[in-house]
């Protein structure tokens, strides 16, 4: 699904073009509810799109979901264009990416509010994409804590390859590779290769969002095992990302 980014004042292009998409007819864009601005408004349910640090919608999702459905949109590029461009705008390279990401990176942010996994007012809806990002030079004064070269300027959506649902604590569990009856972060990390941060984290959330337990330690890492309807079905990731089709009114 190509989309051609519609941008206002301090959004970038790839929230604008993921709120065009999900916008149907009569739905309405950047509507006060509750004190809160939210991006798309129905009758039935609220849509939130957050393309970057979840902890600034915490406070936001906590508040609304007690008495609104809420669906909260996340890109997680599974294919990127790196677009380098001179002080003038001019394009002076593109390249792609070799990372890739996957549904799991989505734990590095859901360590904001992990339990409104497990709320029946809440989906988490992880929308694969195919993704350019441009990067200029670096502004004059700007501060970073490591020397660099240069400065994301925006990230522009090229197509959705699918879209993944999470609605309950299994589905949560079901982004994770098939994984031994009791499992640790090392586990994750051998089975997803992601950072230690990354696998700490979904070993937090599933914990938090009632789809884990722990029974233990194994060395100096906690132990888990799966609960309820999750247990002996973690390889469902894949599955379910195949199930789910890519228009986001599905």
């Amino acid at each position: 699904m190509a989309v051609t980014p519609l941008t206002t004042y301090r959004e970038g292009s790839l929230h604008a073009a993921l709120k065009a998409a999900y916008a149907r007819p009569g739905d309405l864009v950047e509507t006060p509810v509750d004190g809160f601005v939210i991006d798309v408004v129905r009758p039935d349910e609220l849509v939130e799109i957050q393309t970057a640090s979840f902890s600034s919608a915490a406070r936001k999702l906590r508040t609304l979901v007690e008495r609104h459905r809420i669906r909260l949109v996340h890109p997680i590029a599974i294919e990127r264009w790196l677009v380098r461009v001179d002080a003038d705008g001019a394009i002076v390279s593109r390249r792609r990416s070799p990372k890739r990401g996957l549904p799991v990176d989505v734990f590095d942010e859901l360590v904001a509010f992990p339990e409104l996994i497990a709320h029946p007012n809440f989906t988490l809806e992880l929308v694969l994409t195919r993704e350019e990002e441009v990067r200029g030079p670096v502004p004059e004064g700007a501060r970073y804590r490591y020397p660099r070269e240069w400065w994301r300027l925006d990230r522009r959506l090229l197509e959705v390859e699918t879209n993944v649902r999470v609605e309950r604590p299994a589905d949560l569990a079901a982004l994770l590779t098939p994984l031994p009856e009791t499992f640790t972060s090392a586990d994750i990390r051998s089975a997803t290769g992601r950072s230690k941060r990354i696998c700490m984290r979904a070993t937090y959330c599933l914990s938090k969002a009632g789809a884990a337990e722990c029974v233990g330690k194994r060395g100096r890492l906690q132990a888990y095992r799966l609960v309820g309807p999750t247990a002996g079905h973690s390889d469902l990731g894949h599955a379910r990302a195949a199930e789910t089709a890519a228009s986001p009114d599905q």
